[in-house]
This record gives C-alpha cells, structure tokens and sequence, in this order.
C-alpha cells in the first residue's frame, strides 16, 4: 500500500503503456521488447527496452529529434536508483560504449509527444549488428 509520497511500480503497465506514453513503438522483429511505469508523487517514469538493427536503433533516436546526435560518454554510476534492474537488465548510464542522447519534446516542437517532458535514449552495440535501445521518459 502506498501513501502517494513513495514510489512503486505500476504492476498492470509495461511495454504497451510506455510506448504508448513515448511514441516509439519497437521495431518490427525487436527482441527482447521489455517496459515498466514507476508511478512518483512528482511524475511518473516510463521505461522501454528492446533490441534491434544497429539502423533502427539509429532511426529511433533520429526520429526523437535530440540537439546533439547519439555520443559517448564515460561509463557513470546511476544517479537515479535502479530503474532498468526492475527489467532485469544493467543501467544504460553504467555500460561501457553505450551511446546517449537527451531530448525535451516540447523543446524542440515535437507535438507527437506533447505530454513528454524529456526522453533519454541510450544505444548499446551488440553483436552482429544488433544494439540495445533503452528509453526513459517522463
């Protein structure tokens, strides 16, 4: 039970709800395709996961509109919980050679994702030309 003032996960949502929420649908053929909602007193948190082509990964994060493309950045510890643990994987922020990008929706006129305040997409290159996408909007 809960208060309003803990987070907790939204047992009935996953993957649907947070590609609905994000406007990114997993690609045709992605593996994997993994998504939970924390519901937070302050705003929720939607989570979507999936591997595909390192192309579509590409197109994924082109068609989210970031000012600045997909770039490295040093492996970091995760500032904000363990979020993607809750989906049995590793947080993107920790991965070595995983990409990342950051985009605010309203920013940059996307009126598909109006409702969006910020997405972060991180591409993480797998073998044989498959990366792993993870998503997290609120």
């Amino acid at each position: 039970m809960t208060d309003g003032r803990t987070s907790r996960w939204d047992e009935n949502a996953g993957a649907p709800e947070a590609s609905a929420f994000m406007h990114v649908t997993a690609p045709k053929g992605a593996t994997e395709v993994k998504g939970a909602v924390q519901i937070n007193p302050q705003e929720d948190i939607y989570l979507l996961s999936f591997v595909t082509s390192e192309k579509n990964a590409e197109g994924i994060a082109a068609d989210l509109r970031p000012e600045e493309p997909l770039k490295l950045k040093k492996a970091d510890f995760a500032p904000d919980g363990e979020l993607f643990r809750h989906l049995g994987l590793a947080e993107p922020q920790t991965l070595k050679g995983a990409r990342s990008a950051g985009v605010c929706p309203p920013c940059v006129k996307d009126d598909r994702r109006k409702k969006v305040q910020w997405i972060d997409i991180y591409v993480q290159a797998l073998k044989d030309d498959q990366a792993r996408v993870y998503l997290k909007a609120f």
